[in-house]
């Protein structure tokens, strides 16, 4: 059995749709059934709803989302007994719209909803402006659609409509649409019989329909439109059955569409295959593929330039062809192969005219195609190889003299070490010596000078070692059966060994390749900068074409010169054009292509789904006339996973400008929210004192009245700290805050806190800790004592169960400490990390707690926070115990050398002022 033989196996990416598709089916997506026609009047909507009442007499929850009856009586009649959802109404230009509502349906959740017009654009301010997107997020919903669509809003259409009819449809839907559906029924009817319909009224008011005769409705119009639906429809069948065939291993073909294959070689006569493929296509109206294959071990040409298939398979896309590329050793078993999975109907082959003995002796892969085809037709097409390519082949010969110094050096050791070395001048001992140099000569410099060797060490063996000596002349039988045979081991075994060399070669080559392909992959998986990822596509592409890269990305409307390696920050007015040519173009420019081929540099767009974002140049080596098409295949490969790297990193920061966005919707929300608060408790209690005052002031006592304007007082200073702290919050984010460095006593800053906070409630439970012999600190003393009266004024606010609050001072560590401590219910373990966080209050973390949310901005302690840091500071907090035993807020500085006297201090304090 052969290998073209063997069983299929079910493809694995066949299987895996099939499988999505049936977890879809049985998931909470629902199914879509699109009635297709070829124009308006067919009889779409009358079939979705004949469909839905048998729907509805099987026991199905049907419901008519929205049904365009344009007047037509038949098609209203079939809407009785269906349940119709009411319509949304919608006011635009002065004029009512109905539309269909999508959040009622969605609300009442049916097994089965009828969407007529498809491609229909929903009114402003409506969820989706397209009713195709409706649908989607009805299906996505588990709710299964009927709808209805005219093939000409198909969006690949769209163009095609236009020339056939003369009228372009601005109502358009994806083809994946129409590709994705569970089911698609066509409508169809005769031109004339539509027609009919026309004139009797049925699809347009009579006054219309004149006009509609008149330029859309015409015979040929409506013909050509028929064929596009039953061509779209045959289509969508034709890969239902082809994926089929795949995801169950059946043997093609089945012939229900035709298919065409074109086998691309290295041979002359590719070109001319492709052309006739491309005929046969037309004419059949059937897609066509070109297939090329390559064999493991076989050696890469040099270049694109010297590789006929490489041209084929150009021409072949050019074309309209779908390219193929697959490896394999056995060439017909490969190409059947490939026609059963593909359900290929016809093959064709080109071969050029060989002599009688070569047929005789040499396998014809024509002959085994039409020998091991079982239902295929094959086509072989035959000319001669040498008028299809205008000249006569050459061998490819070895590059600078070394090859040659090589084999005539090996010749002349071996000549010279069996006339000097006894014995080695016999027929066996000099014959192997000989057949070493060809071996060497094949593994070095390739099958050419192995061969050429192969020649001089016949005629080498022949002058110096066979009677006569020194002549050519063969005198017995015996010595020239030795010698030809001689000539055709030496010659068999230098092109063995060179063809293993070159096949080695290539598969280097291919490592190569591969390895760079998989450096590059790891390299991207940890770059997260398009700076580091455009190095890195400029470095790998130096490794792929061995020669100097460079990277150019699109700002604008031009290119600039973003990376190259080796480094190069200029380029000739050729490299220019040709990178801008490839850019605008989206396709390669420079050496070795039919743009500016003389230009020094090769250039080749970097695509994104979306655009062109730049070029990648490869600079000539020498007198390079072409890049190696191997090369070009694996920078392509480099591009591509660098287009999708560049994709990641631009949806990254898209992504994380939306966050910051949403960050700052957010902060702006929580700041007003906080300021509206805490501007209006102050403001409130001022307001009430200010107006008691001026109403009853003459009815106060004096106590009374001093009592009114401490509050003004208190909250006044407390609205000028809210302020302020709103203030140095500004400065902290711009970094605009001045700090100074006074020489601080930490007693006296801790009794001047707290004599500022002597008024607030709760007060009575403040105590002092701090000892008069601590060393003075360096900082802002302003700043310093609001951070301390903050942190103060927070324990007083959540003093709940608090018997005492310690304000203390000392040494600890080698700094001095001045800590807030109180003995209340403490902090939640989910809240220590983001006490200092801008906006954040205790309870957040856990919006159960009684306190959570507590008045006040939550800014106070991110504001301590950020001047304790400006100043040299740190600030910390702890809730050792839990919840219940208190916490404590420690602000500590690091003992700087102390002044010598007071007096010190003070000339200190005249030279900064």
């Amino acid at each position: 059995m052969t290998d073209d033989q063997e069983p299929l196996r079910p493809e694995p990416e066949a299987l895996l749709l099939e499988v999505l598709r049936e977890q879809e089916g049985r998931g909470n997506r629902g199914r879509l059934k699109i009635y297709l026609g070829m124009a308006p009047g067919v009889g779409k909507t009358y079939a979705m709803l004949e469909g839905a009442r048998a729907a509805k007499a099987a026991g199905r929850n049907v419901v008519v989302g929205v049904v365009e009856t344009h007047g037509r009586a038949e098609t209203a009649a079939l809407l009785q007994n269906l349940e119709v959802a009411p319509r949304r109404s919608i006011a635009h230009r002065g004029h009512m719209l109905q539309e269909f509502d999508l959040a009622a349906v969605l609300a009442r959740k049916p097994d089965l909803v009828l969407v007529d017009e498809l491609a229909h654009t929903n009114a402003p301010d409506s969820l989706h402006p397209k009713r195709w997107q409706d649908v989607a997020e009805l299906l996505f919903a588990g709710i299964n659609v009927y709808s209805t669509l005219n093939v000409q809003h198909l969006e690949s259409l769209n163009d095609v409509v236009a020339r056939i009819t003369g009228v372009r449809v601005r109502e358009t839907v994806p083809d994946k649409i129409l590709e994705q559906a569970d089911e698609v029924e066509l409508v169809d009817l005769t031109p004339t019989e539509l027609i009919d319909r026309l004139h009797q009224g049925k699809v347009y008011a009579p006054e219309l329909a004149g006009r509609a005769l008149e330029k859309f409705f015409n015979p040929g119009n409506l013909a050509a439109l028929r064929e596009l639906a039953l061509r779209r429809t045959a289509d969508r069948v034709d890969d239902q059955v082809v994926g089929y065939m795949r995801a169950h291993g059946i043997e093609g073909p089945w012939q229900v569409n035709e298919r065409i294959l074109v086998c691309i070689g290295r041979d002359s006569n590719s070109g001319l295959a492709v052309r006739a493929a491309r005929r046969l296509a037309d004419q059949l109206q059937a897609p066509w593929v070109a297939l090329h294959i390559e064999r493991p071990n076989a050696a890469l040409p040099e270049s694109d330039e010297s590789d006929p298939a490489e041209a084929a398979l150009k021409a072949a896309a050019d074309l309209g062809a779908r390219v193929e590329r697959v490896s394999g050793r056995d060439l017909p078993a490969e190409i059947l192969r490939f026609a059963k999975r593909n359900n290929i109907t016809q093959i064709v082959i080109s071969r050029s005219r060989s002599s009688w003995l070569k047929e005789i002796l040499r396998r014809s892969l024509p002959h085994e195609l039409v020998r091991r085809a079982n239902g295929i037709a094959v086509h072989v097409l035959t000319a001669d190889a040498v008028r299809q390519s205008g000249r006569r082949w050459r061998p490819r010969l070895p590059r600078g003299w070394q090859p040659w110094a090589f084999s005539l050096g090996g010749i002349a050791t071996a000549v010279a070490a069996g006339k000097i070395i006894p014995d080695l001048d016999r027929p066996g001992n000099i014959s192997t010596l000989l057949m070493a140099v060809v071996v060497f000569s094949a593994i070095m410099c390739g099958r050419t000078v192995a061969t050429i060797t192969s020649v001089l060490a016949f005629l080498a063996y022949n002058f110096f070692f066979l009677d006569p000596l020194l002549t050519f002349h063969v005198t017995h039988l015996v010595d020239l059966v030795t010698l030809m045979l001689f000539l055709i081991i030496a010659i068999a075994t230098g092109t063995l060994a060179g063809t293993v060399r070159e096949q080695a070669q290539a598969a280097q080559d291919r490592i190569k390749a591969m390895r760079a392909l998989y450096d590059f992959a790891s390299r991207l998986g940890a770059t997260f900068r398009r700076d580091d990822l455009v190095h890195a596509v400029a470095i790998h592409a130096n490794r792929v074409a061995d020669h100097q890269a460079m990277v150019m990305l699109a700002e604008g409307d031009e290119l600039v010169i973003s990376h190259a390696w080796p480094p190069e920050d200029s380029l000739e007015p050729s490299g220019w054009a040709a990178a801008r040519w490839a850019r605008e173009h989206a396709e390669p420019a420079g050496f070795g292509t039919d743009t500016l081929p003389t230009a020094e540099w090769h250039f080749r767009p970097i695509r994104t789904k979306d655009s062109i974002v730049g070029v990648v140049g490869i600079r000539r080596r020498g007198e390079e006339r072409a890049a190696s098409g191997e090369m070009l295949r694996t920078l392509d490969a480099v591009l591509d996973q660098a287009a999708v790297a560049i994709e990641r990193i631009d949806y990254a920061e898209e992504a994380a400008k939306v966050e910051a966005l949403d960050a700052t919707d957010r902060l702006r929300g929580a700041l007003l929210s906080s300021v509206s608060h805490d501007l209006r408790t102050p403001l409130t209690a001022i307001l009430g004192s200010v107006t008691t005052l001026r109403q009853q002031g003459d009815q106060l006592s004096e106590s009374g009245r001093k009592d009114l304007l401490a509050t003004i007082e208190e909250e006044a200073d407390r609205l000028d700290r809210f302020v302020g702290d709103l203030l140095n919050m500004t400065r902290l984010e711009s970094g605009a805050l001045e700090t100074k460095a006074d020489w601080i006593d930490v007693a006296d800053l801790v009794d001047s806190a707290i004599r500022r906070v002597a008024r607030r409630p709760h007060a009575g439970l403040l105590s002092r800790k701090a000892p008069n012999d601590l060393p003075l600190i360096r900082a802002d003393f302003v700043l310093l004592e609001n951070v301390l009266m903050n942190l103060i004024d927070n324990a007083l606010k959540h003093a709940e169960g608090a018997t005492r609050i310690e304000i203390a001072a000392g040494r600890r560590d080698g700094r001095v400490e001045m800590s807030v401590t109180d003995d209340g219910r403490g902090i939640a373990a989910e809240d220590l990390p983001h006490l200092f966080d801008k906006f954040y209050r205790a309870g957040q973390a856990d919006p159960k707690r009684a306190d959570a949310g507590s008045a006040g901005a939550g800014l106070g302690l991110s504001i301590c926070k950020g001047l304790v840091e400006a100043m040299g500071g740190a600030i910390t907090v702890t809730s050792p115990t839990g919840i219940g035993r208190g916490a404590r807020f420690a602000v500590s500085f690091a003992v700087p050398a102390q002044p010598a006297s007071m007096s010190a201090i003070e000339a200190e304090a005249r030279v900064e002022s």
